[in-house]
């Protein structure tokens, strides 16, 4: 009988084991899932500390605080992601303003985007030594995406908004256009020096902003620097802390300045692993141990980023390209566990830009 008893104990405990490894996230446009996309940006893009200064100092008179450096973008623990965080809120409004408590995010970048703000951001970016290499790549291309929705966002307020930032997106395309020509090679790290990925969100915006030369100046640079690649060595990702996938984000930007037809061929050249099988194990998706880690956290981003761009790559092939059915299998796989490592209980390594990344994929920002 003891025996008997013991044997149901252990089914039962390997039962709820199972089920608990095979927990799948709620649909990621549920509304308490977009609530919670929004309610990571409303707790930081005004949370000062703790915080990651990039700042140069050249004498005593330069040591201030995140918020006196930095009057607008000072919270979420850096620049790039307090943007990024600002960007979050500004899409979900404008996507689902039904969803969200549209008034307090209204009231939030209210706060954020005053004269006074931006002003002092943009002479923090005309500072005596600071140079043009602030927060470039990266944070130079959220800021980007983040006006490209305000010009998008049928608010009132975002063209308010927009016209006070204008004056630091105008500093920050010529400090962009200055480099460009400079660039010799491509930055294929999987982190914030990333190229691919910050190149997508540039390009991007050039078409909204209708800046024809910086959209030519840019996908001039990009084929010249990525045209040639060939047998990307996908084997080789991702590295223990990357949040950005080299080899897929080249090809996510790549289907930007390419037509169809060049594209699949590209691509065949670029990555010719990609099985005609449908199935999407060819890329495995990535696990954090320690989430308390913020460079280890990275990998959750990771998930999040190689989902997008998959869907990205994707919507570029044709209907019956026999390698579709593969990638969005595969892109399907990374957006399960990145939405879970959003809605499930995370620490503030994560917690203060992981948001963005999800509401990028969710809204399909890339693609549409």
């Amino acid at each position: 009988m003891k025996l008997v008893t013991l044997i149901l104990f252990f089914s039962l405990y390997c039962t709820n084991l199972l089920a608990a490894t095979q927990t799948k996230s709620p649909p990621s446009n549920n509304p308490e899932v977009i609530n919670r996309f929004a309610q990571l940006a409303l707790e930081c893009i005004h949370k000062e500390y703790p915080n990651i200064i990039k700042h140069m100092l050249t004498g005593e008179d330069d040591v201030k605080s995140p918020k006196q450096l930095y009057p607008a973008f000072y919270g979420c623990f850096d620049w790039h992601s307090s943007v990024h965080g600002h960007w979050l809120l500004t899409r979900l409004a404008s996507e689902y303003p039904d969803i969200v408590d549209y008034q307090t995010i209204i009231d939030s970048l209210n706060i954020s985007f005053t004269q006074t703000n931006i002003d002092a951001e943009l002479a923090y970016f005309n500072r005596p030594n600071t140079g043009t290499s602030f927060e470039r790549p990266y944070g130079l291309a959220w800021f980007l995406q983040l006006t490209t929705e305000l010009r998008e966002w049928d608010e009132p307020k975002a063209k308010e908004w927009l016209n006070v930032l204008m004056p630091l997106e105008e500093k920050i395309v010529a400090n962009l256009s200055d480099w460009l020509p400079k660039l010799s090679f491509p930055i294929r790290a999987g982190e914030h020096s990333q190229t691919a990925f910050a190149f997508g969100l540039m390009l991007d915006w050039s078409k909204t902003a209708n800046h024809q030369a910086f959209q030519t100046l840019l996908t001039n640079t990009i084929k010249r620097l990525y045209a040639k690649d060939e047998n990307c060595p996908l084997a080789y990702e991702p590295s223990g802390q990357d949040f950005l996938s080299p080899c897929i984000a080249q090809a996510d930007m790549m289907r930007r300045v390419l037509s169809e037809a060049d594209f699949s061929i590209w691509l065949s050249t670029f990555l010719p692993s990609i099985p005609h099988n449908g199935n999407g194990s060819w890329l495995s998706v990535a696990t954090v141990l320690d989430k308390t880690d913020g460079k280890l956290a990275h990998l959750d981003g990771l998930n999040l980023s190689r989902a997008w761009m998959l869907e990205g790559i994707a919507s570029a092939l044709a209907q019956d390209d026999p390698r579709k059915a593969a990638i969005i299998a595969a892109a399907n796989d990374h957006k399960q566990a990145g939405i879970n490592s959003v809605v499930n209980d995370m620490h503030y390594m994560g917690s203060h830009w992981l948001g963005s990344f999800a509401a990028y994929l969710q809204t399909q920002r890339g693609i549409n």
